[in-house]
Parts: C-alpha cells; structure tokens; sequence
C-alpha cells in the first residue's frame, strides 16, 4: 500500500475526492437549513430542486464525449472546480430560481468528478489493487465529511450562510485549479474504451443501481427538509 500512496495519480485523485466530500457534505449540510431559514421554500420546491439536481447526474453519461476533446484527468480536476463555484455562490442568490441554478453547477461537477475518478481509478491502478485504492479514496471522503460536519457546527455560531458557503467553496476552487495545472499521468495504463458500454449479464447491478439511487433520494429530498422544516416550526412557537 505504501507504494501506491506514493503514486502521483493516487496523491492527484485523494485531494480531489476530500475535496468533492467536502463539497458534498458542506452543501448538504447547510441547504436544508437555508432553504428553510432564508429562502423559505416548501416541500413541492426542494423536490423540483432535487430532481434537477439527478438530471446533472443522468447527463454524466455525455462525459466519453467531453474526454474525446479533453483530457481525462484535466475534466476531473475541472469538475471539482466547478463543484466549488457552484457551492460557493449558493449564499449568494438566496431565493428558489437562485438555488436551481447553483444546485445544477453543483451537481454537475460533482457527478462529472465521481464518473471520471472511477474511470481514472481503474486505469491506473491494477485489478488486484484498484479495490484497495477505492477503498482508501473512500476512507478519505468519510473522514473528510466528518471534519466538514464538526467544522460548520463550529463556524455557523459566528459565520453567515452567505460566507460560509463562500468559504468553503473557495477552498474547494483553489484545489481544483490546483489539479489542472498537475499531470499525474503516465505510459503503461491500457486504451480507454470511449464508448458506451451495456452487457445483459450486468443487468442486476444496473437495476440495483437506479434502486440504490430511489433509495438515497427519498432520504436526501425529503426526511432531512421534514426535520428542519418541523424544528423551524417548532422553534418559532
């Protein structure tokens, strides 16, 4: 594991993966809250943002046709950039349109980083290795979403919703631009299939797949608003 944790392309994909579960995580956290506290919207509203926010995720598909004309590792890095800016400005248009907007940025680099970090982690890394290095990559992001967790709860008694996503989504812009001007690749890596692929002897990973999706958005779109939106009614009593 120690020579993998010193391979360029490893260090590359681990800062961009704690940076998209920061972003994520950042987001999540505070969108609830906000949309309730500052722009006020109801149920109806964050179940058409959450739904634009998995067209972004659909549209990933399109990326073996970005890669034809960019190179793998630059769109990833670039994703994570634009996941920045979309947290970044959240704070900034504090109303339902404002959030559909940068929900959309949002959501459209960090489900272009997760399509192409997988890609470039199976690459790069052999097949007896690849899992361990997902593993670790995983491990990373779960540790970055608990330090992001304990770093808003800290900051949000002295820091606005407008900052605080200013913030974040600076740090998580200078890591981005940061890994466009890396190149962690190198020759040996096979030719990448630039095509879409679908096998019928896989169709119960696909269908687990879009399960798995239902499942994280029925939690994500609603139980998580329900409790604030229940916690907002019962503090203004």
């Amino acid at each position: 594991m120690n020579k993998i944790t010193k391979d360029s392309m490893f260090r590359f994909l681990a800062l961009l993966s704690i940076a998209a579960s920061v972003g994520l995580q950042a987001w999540r956290t505070l969108f609830n809250n906000f949309a309730v506290e500052i722009v006020h919207l109801e149920g109806n509203h964050i179940g058409i943002i959450q739904s634009v926010r998995e067209i972004l995720g659909f549209l990933a598909l399109l990326v073996i046709y970005i890669i034809l004309i960019l190179k793998e590792h630059r769109l990833s890095a670039l994703s994570i950039a634009i996941l920045g800016l979309g947290v970044g400005i959240t704070g900034i248009f504090p109303s339902y349109t404002g959030l559909i907007a940068t929900t959309m940025i949002m959501s459209f680099g960090f489900h272009y980083f997760e399509t192409t970090n997988n890609s470039l982690t199976l690459q790069y890394f052999e097949q007896d290795k690849s899992p361990l290095v997902i593993g670790k990559l995983k491990s990373y992001g779960a540790a970055a979403n608990i330090a992001v967790g304990i770093f808003i709860y800290i900051i949000s008694y002295f820091l606005s919703y407008k900052t605080t996503f200013g913030l974040i989504g600076f740090v998580i812009v200078i890591v981005g631009f940061w890994g466009i001007l890396q190149n962690p690749t190198r020759e040996g890596p096979p030719v990448q299939h630039k095509k879409m692929i679908f096998k019928k002897k896989y169709w119960l990973y696909y269908f687990l797949t879009f399960m798995a999706g239902a499942r994280r958005q029925i939690f994500v779109a609603f139980a998580v608003f329900l409790l604030v939106k229940n916690s907002d009614s019962l503090y203004k009593r």
